[in-house]
């Protein structure tokens, strides 16, 4: 059984996705252990142990290379351990290989940090900056327009296969109302994002743990995510 410790945010809904997408089932060959970053389960020893930049999502393997039990932080690293483990969802070729995983790197170094940053400024700023809520929707807008250009070529982010690059990208785009985003502008990235959404895997994925997360409220969950105990040292 594969633990999987997360929270029903976007890089916690990769993995979820991935591993769903790989056939392994929830309850059967995976459980889901929540780690609730609101509350602030990240900064417990345990999670430290596995996850030292206490970030979620984190993976325990009991079989992983050589029949040895593996972890894992960063959401990214699981994806491909996953593809490799599974042989799914990454291509054999060079060519291929590097074509997906140049879009993984898009993602990671540029999706989810600016998208994460356009969030952050549009819903949970105690105040409203108005240079920082342009400067990154407008950069969240650039992103969407570089995909939709990508998505007007092929079906999918990496070519004609659905890939990890999709599987990491997906997760980021569902709160698109809140990015600013009008999807008229992005006709091709609309169709994309329907068509993996409407995958059972999918759906399965970002089902998990989610009926546990709750609106972002009160001052000590703030100071929990972005404030003073975020940035103690441990």
């Amino acid at each position: 059984m594969i633990d999987v410790y997360s929270w029903p945010t976007p890089n916690g809904h990769k993995v979820h996705i991935m591993l769903e997408e790989c056939g392994y089932r929830l309850g059967r060959d995976w459980q889901a252990h929540a780690v609730n970053i609101g509350t602030g389960d990240q900064f417990k020893p345990d999670f430290l142990a596995i996850s030292p930049n206490n970030k979620i999502p984190a993976l325990i393997d009991p079989n992983g290379p050589d029949g040895k039990a593996i972890s894992l932080f960063e959401s990214g690293a699981i994806l491909l351990y996953l593809a490799s483990k599974t042989g799914k969802f990454l291509p054999k070729s060079d060519r291929a290989k590097f074509e997906v995983l140049q879009w993984l790197m898009f993602q990671m170094g540029g999706v989810g940090p600016m998208i994460g940053q356009t969030h952050h400024f549009r819903q949970y700023a105690p105040e409203k900056i108005e240079y920082a809520i342009n400067r990154y929707t407008n950069e969240t807008k650039r992103l969407y327009g570089v995909m939709d250009k990508q998505l007007s070529k092929s079906k999918f982010i990496a070519g004609n296969q659905y890939s990890i690059a999709d599987i990491a990208i997906f997760p980021w785009l569902r709160n698109w109302a809140n990015h600013g985003i009008d999807w008229a502008d992005y006709p091709h990235l609309k169709k994309w994002f329907d068509l993996i959404a409407a995958r059972p895997a999918v759906m399965r994925g970002v089902e998990v743990l989610a009926g546990l997360r709750r609106p972002l409220t009160d001052d000590k969950t703030r100071d929990i995510l972005f404030g003073a105990t975020q940035y103690q040292k441990r």
